[in-house]
């Protein structure tokens, strides 16, 4: 998990830089000084935050002391450890005792939590009035592949997304609401990336595939899998890791809501 977190954080990068611009937009006259990252993982968006926003400390929660270390890790070596304080913590239960802050981060992980809606009712309790909250979640899991794979019959990666068929887009619209917040910006962000790409592409590529790949026995035929075993197994021009037709193609939304 660790990895493919750091993967997405450096294919992603154009990404992240086109939100945390957003983000200060809408901040307008008064950026960031304390920041809350909620699932922060290895810290895609901390660092990412701490970036655009030069005079930002950042909070982040995670219930993993693993990724807590790796992100600690991380920001000495970027030299802001000194911006960054790290708890453990899990956000289903009991909150920490925190700070009041000015902007809350949460990627790809209000979805993972059992109650959404507890989960907003403590960023509101520590969100200082006309703070904003931004959520972001994945609306469809990153392709990669050309539409002509697939053995004797194009399509593999569409037939891949449509075996595990992950239903509809998550929205957090009226979890938001309930909390009491005011939406003030819903926006997808769509990602397309081609040649040339990021050198992590295709690590990044094969880690997610194989991810998808412990799914997917008995929900595709024989050659399909074999063929994806092939793309992610293989060391010779056949496989992701040496591909130079690799895409990166997802659409991330993200919504960001006030205190008021």
């Amino acid at each position: 998990m660790a990895e493919i977190l750091d993967l997405d954080a450096e294919v992603l990068h154009t990404y992240l830089s086109d939100v945390t611009a957003w983000l200060e937009e809408l901040a307008g006259d008064q950026p960031p000084r304390w920041i809350l990252d909620l699932g922060s993982g290895t810290g895609t968006g901390t660092f990412a935050l701490l970036e655009r926003f030069g005079e930002a400390n950042v909070t982040v929660l995670d219930i993993s002391p693993q990724m807590l270390h790796h992100l600690r890790n991380k920001a000495c070596a970027l030299g802001v450890d000194e911006r960054v304080h790290a708890v453990q913590a899990d956000l289903d239960a009991a909150w920490p005792a925190l700070d009041t802050v000015d902007l809350v981060w949460a990627a790809l992980s209000l979805h993972h939590m059992a109650d959404p809606d507890h989960i907003l009712a403590e960023v509101f309790n520590v969100l200082r009035p006309g703070g904003l909250v931004a959520i972001s979640e994945m609306d469809f899991f990153p392709r990669f592949l050309p539409d002509e794979v697939g053995l004797g019959r194009p399509g593999l990666e569409a037939r891949i997304h449509a075996a595990l068929n992950g239903g509809p887009a998550y929205d957090v619209s009226a979890h938001l609401s309930r909390a009491g917040f005011t939406l003030e910006a819903k926006r997808p962000f769509v990602i397309d990336l081609r040649r040339p790409l990021p050198a992590a592409t295709g690590r990044y590529a094969q880690v997610s595939l194989r991810g998808l790949r412990g799914r997917l026995d008995g929900l595709m035929n024989a050659d399909d899998l074999a063929t994806l075993d092939i793309l992610i197994d293989s060391d010779g021009s056949d496989g992701v890791l040496r591909r130079d037709d690799l895409t990166v193609r997802t659409t991330r939304t993200l919504w960001v809501a006030k205190r008021p």
